[in-house]
């Protein structure tokens, strides 16, 4: 019996051993995972930071967009209304000027060689010089390196 009771005291022992290792084991393995749900709090709240400042960044520039598509908006307004008042404008011009007669047309060139006659405007002729004034498909057929 005495024998029988130091085998178990012995067993015991080493059973309390044994949870004393597998204790100290899992503390620190409790640390080490304490450790790392700290380490991963800590970007959890520099991640929710980032994306805070992310958002209100973009809040920010869409405010920005939307004032400036405004003053577009604006400005094409008043150009469509500058550009309403400028045909009104030519409107009136034109209705005034309607009975003013074309201008008169050049004097005929000397060269009588010429298709037109020289019976042009100053503004539909070219320029030739001493000869004076012509069309500008008379001037192609005399000059044609000019083409």
């Amino acid at each position: 019996l005495p024998q029988r009771l130091a085998t178990l005291a012995a067993a015991a022992r080493e059973d309390a051993w044994q949870g004393r290792q597998q204790l100290q084991a899992q503390r620190q393995e409790v640390a080490r995972l304490q450790e790392q749900l700290g380490r991963a709090r800590q970007d959890g709240e520099r991640w929710a930071s980032a994306l805070q400042r992310a958002q209100r960044e973009a809040l920010e520039r869409e405010a920005m967009r939307g004032a400036e598509q405004a003053r577009q908006q604006e400005l094409i307004r008043d150009m469509k209304g500058r550009l309403l008042e400028l045909l009104r404008e030519k409107d009136a011009l034109w209705q005034k000027t309607e009975g003013i007669d074309t201008p008169m047309p050049s004097p005929a060139p000397r060269d009588a060689g010429l298709l037109c006659q020289g019976k042009v405007c100053h503004t539909c002729s070219v320029d030739v010089g001493k000869q004076g004034r012509c069309c500008l498909l008379c001037y192609q057929q005399r000059h044609p390196q000019a083409t």
